[in-house]
């Protein structure tokens, strides 16, 4: 009997992410695939940023990966063209303050992701972002935040939720300890929602529902609030310690 032929290796998603910062999340992003080797769904071809300063585009250096300057990030033809240019499938705004033209999200819609460092939709739209956003958190006297992964559409922060990860908040937190403590949670929740839309096994359905779900690493199961609440805070601050 002749040997059945050898069937290609999937496709993997094409990613392009957009920045407007230090790219701390672009590198959990780019570590979380590293680890997954073979089994990775996605990988990142280009970084593209707002401002030629953004410490993302050095980390795209660093890892022989496509770089990008957007000269007019309200231009959406100009990042259409570049977005498929490099033949991209899937975006994530890895830190990117820039409202997306609606002309792209249109394209992307369902392919295009966002993380925000705060429980959506509360403490999100136009101006949230950065020290801002914990700061509005502390003022509220909230006593749980965390980081939100969604699709994203045309308006700030107002895409479907993919998935979120509580993280609590300390009487004596400041914006700066509160933000580390929630940028921890981020570096290692937005890979695994990436890798999840990447694969196919989350998609954003066309009555505007996320359908499926990804796997959380085993030391994540405080985060699923599925156990005792009692235990929820104290469970969390083991995982994410606060900052010295």
């Amino acid at each position: 009997m002749p040997d059945r032929p050898i069937a290609p290796p999937p496709r993997r998603a094409r990613v392009a992410a957009l920045a407007s910062g230090g790219g701390s999340n672009l590198q959990a992003l780019l570590d979380h695939l590293r680890a997954l080797g073979d089994a990775r769904a996605a990988d990142v071809v280009l970084v593209a940023a707002d401002k030629p300063t953004a410490g993302a585009l050095a980390r795209a250096s660093s890892a022989d990966i496509a770089a990008a300057v957007l000269d007019d990030p309200t231009d959406g033809d100009a990042l259409g063209a570049l977005l498929a240019a490099h033949d991209v499938d899937l975006v994530v705004l890895a830190g990117y303050l820039k409202l997306v033209p609606a002309v792209v999200t249109a394209r992307f819609h369902g392919r295009m992701l966002n993380v925000h460092p705060a429980l959506l939709p509360a403490f999100g739209g136009p101006g949230m972002y950065g020290q801002r956003v914990h700061r509005a958190v502390l003022a509220s006297g909230a006593r749980v935040s965390g980081p939100t992964v969604h699709f994203v559409d045309e308006h700030y922060d107002r895409g479907a939720i993919v998935a979120q990860w509580p993280v609590p908040v300390s009487a004596h937190d400041t914006p700066e300890t509160l933000a580390a403590r929630v940028l921890r949670a981020e570096h290692a929740l937005l890979p695994r929602v990436v890798q999840a839309v990447a694969a196919g096994t989350v998609v954003l359905g066309r009555d505007g529902a996320v359908l499926g779900a990804f796997a959380l690493p085993v030391d994540a199961a405080p985060f699923t609030l599925a156990g005792d609440a009692a235990r929820l805070a104290p469970d969390l601050d083991v995982v994410l310690p606060a900052a010295p």
